[in-house]
């Protein structure tokens, strides 16, 4: 079942990257208590990820904190190292945190997977953005082609 507008934020515990190393944060209390935007792609340096989602919302992280979102999450069935270095090198760093969901526990649980084994990547996460607020789902948002017409930078601004 796809998650909507209305229903909790699924708690589920990933690993990320942190000063310390590898460490675990439970997606309930990682949107718990703020106004976020959540996006994701489907994988890391993929074309439209690396040039158009990720891009911008590094460019519109300030406009989005200046509607009243805390924080910009971008998710990934991606490994944590992988999410770092995608995140380093779109300077995204104070802007966007990576959010690595490295066997697809959490996309899975929002119901908003897709197998594209076909193309050799297996099962990711759709791409879609959401704004949650204290780790409730107000909008949801979910791609139904190539582009990022609806989970784009630009579309989370007209709906922050």
């Amino acid at each position: 079942m796809t998650i909507k507008a209305g229903d909790q934020v699924p708690a589920v515990t990933l690993k990320h990257l942190s000063d310390g190393g590898l460490a675990e944060v439970n997606t309930g209390e990682l949107f718990k208590g703020k106004r976020v935007v959540l996006f994701s792609v489907p994988g890391a340096y993929t074309p439209t990820c690396s040039n158009e989602h990720l891009p911008g919302y590094v460019a519109k992280a300030e406009e989005l904190k200046g509607k009243g979102i805390d924080e910009i999450v971008c998710l990934a069935v991606n490994d944590p190292w992988v999410m770092q270095a995608w995140g380093d090198a779109h300077n995204a760093g104070g802007k966007v945190t990576m959010l690595p969901d490295g066997n697809g526990e959490f996309t899975t649980a929002l119901g908003l997977t897709q197998d594209i084994g076909v193309a050799g990547l297996g099962t990711r996460g759709k791409r879609f953005s959401m704004v949650i607020d204290n780790g409730v789902v107000k909008t949801v948002n979910v791609e139904e082609g190539k582009g990022v017409s609806v989970s784009g930078a630009d579309a989370c601004l007209i709906g922050a």
